[in-house]
């Protein structure tokens, strides 16, 4: 019986990874707000990310969300905001030995061929934890744009000002960053407590708009953010992707007849946020909804949810967030004797409209909990992946590389080729795919096991082996949004 549920369980991990995919987002996040660097300083800190990109680099991840701006602070050199306490241990205080974590981050993720994508919190101004605000902090500076709710501080999504501010930061950001995106959670107002008010009802009787109901005001206030958010971030940079991550459910059926058949807080109804709205208004490039659950969960079930999901908001890549340890320690519900990943991916396979993971959070995976990362590696993420097409930002791809070439070199056989011309950034080549094939194979570029490597270098050295064999490699370019050229093509003996 044993052996019988080995088999069965190796032959769902092959399936899984025979459909693998060529394009999947493949994230982390790695959040400050846990306390995890304070006071670490600046060489721990250092050598800690670095353990942790290695590692998720041998998992296949290919986007890290680093979390910069918690509380309306910075991790990162700002003239807006202060340095943020979750660095320094003092709200205000630049880090000793100087240094700035956005920018380390960024070449760090480049270096490995990952995307990396700086991650706001928009409007909370105060975590419960902070105690002392910088003298420039926002909610000093401004009071009266905050309002206080269970020991947080709160920008107002109500005042036009506050919306203005945000983008204000995030433009910043982006003009002054190589980021390849930026990202916000699901904090707009905040998670209802009970017992609590939110205290905006003056500012709704002066500044309704019209709107009757305050709930729909509140929902009005932050669909005009988001909205104003996304045409500023493209204005600056059109490259960089737009990412909301909203909590897991919608609405639920007994709220709306187009909600699922769940039983939680609602990001509609409770926290204002219409993310629907968002994601078919076209006013974010990627949505990554928190499906933290596990399968069979009485209140909100995982393979409900992602199914929901799937079905309403396709129109933008959908990406799930996945809770790594949650994963790990529940049983899979048609097999008792191993946890859930296997039966996770199989939904995601199962529903095309996924477009990849997001993990939360990246050291649950570099600490390998319950072998997730392992199996990551070995099976579901053992072969590279581009990133999803957003054509949506743009359908246009490089010309074809040029001169591809194998050489002899003092340091061994070397694939060469030359950069296509450009003169703007969609035609502009950042990357390469080179592919390889076995004589008598035929060439298929939508086998993600045929890639041999994603490099930002214009060159790839061979495996020469005698010069008996003969293989087809494949090289194309790629785009900042990884949009790919025509291949290009040569014949060698290794």
């Amino acid at each position: 019986m044993k052996n019988k549920l080995v088999l069965m369980a190796i032959a769902l991990l092959m399936a899984v990874a025979g459909n693998a995919q060529k394009r999947e987002m493949r994230g982390a996040w790695i959040q400050c707000v846990n306390g995890q660097f304070q006071n670490m300083g600046t060489a721990k800190m250092q050598q800690t990310l670095t353990y942790q990109l290695d590692e998720l680099k041998k998992d296949g991840v290919n986007v890290i969300i680093f979390q910069v701006r918690p509380e309306c602070d910075a991790l990162y050199e700002s003239k807006i905001e202060p340095w943020s306490r979750f660095l320094t241990g003092v709200q205000g205080k630049a880090p000793s030995p100087y240094w700035d974590p956005l920018q380390w981050m960024i070449e760090e993720c480049h270096k490995r061929d990952m995307e990396l994508h700086a991650w706001i919190n928009p409007f909370r101004a105060k975590t419960k934890g902070t105690n002392v605000l910088a003298k420039n902090h926002i909610a000093i500076r401004k009071p009266a744009n905050c309002f206080a709710y269970d020991e947080l501080f709160i920008l107002n999504p109500g005042i036009e000002e506050n919306r203005d501010y945000i983008c204000e930061v995030a433009k910043d950001i982006v003009a002054r960053y190589d980021v390849d995106g930026i990202h916000m959670d699901d904090y707009f107002y905040p998670y209802p407590v009970k017992g609590l008010s939110i205290p905006d009802d003056e500012l709704f009787h002066d500044h309704s708009n019209g709107i009757k109901d305050q709930n729909d005001w509140r929902r009005y206030n932050v669909n005009l953010f988001i909205e104003q958010f996304y045409k500023a971030i493209h204005e600056v940079k059109p490259w960089v992707k737009v990412g909301i991550s909203p909590f897991g459910i919608y609405r639920n059926k007994k709220s709306s007849p187009v909600g699922s058949n769940t039983n939680g807080t609602q990001n509609y109804d409770d926290l204002y946020a219409d993310i629907l709205l968002w994601v078919n208004n076209g006013w974010l490039d990627y949505c990554v909804p928190q499906l933290y659950w596990e399968i069979g969960n009485k209140a909100a079930d995982y393979a409900t949810l992602i199914k929901w999901w799937s079905q309403h908001a396709a129109v933008r890549p959908l990406v799930i967030g996945e809770d790594v340890e949650r994963t790990v320690k529940y049983a899979d519900p048609q097999n008792p004797n191993q946890h859930q990943l296997g039966a996770k991916m199989n939904l995601h396979r199962q529903n095309p409209a996924v477009k990849g993971t997001v993990l939360w959070y990246a050291k649950a995976a570099v600490d390998n909990v319950g072998n997730y990362g392992t199996s990551l590696r070995e099976v579901y993420w053992k072969h590279p992946a581009l990133q999803p097409e957003m054509p949506f930002i743009s359908n246009k791809a490089p010309k074809k590389v040029k001169k591809l070439s194998p050489l002899w070199t003092e340091d061994g056989y070397i694939l060469f080729w030359m950069s296509p011309s450009s003169k703007h950034w969609e035609s502009n080549a950042e990357k390469y795919v080179v592919y390889r094939f076995a004589k008598g194979e035929k060439v298929n570029l939508n086998d993600p096991s045929k890639i041999v490597t994603i490099t930002d270098k214009f060159f790839y050295k061979l495996p020469y082996n005698e010069g008996k064999e003969k293989w087809t490699y494949v090289v194309t370019a790629l785009n900042r949004i990884q949009n790919e050229s025509k291949p290009a093509t040569k014949k060698i003996k290794l």
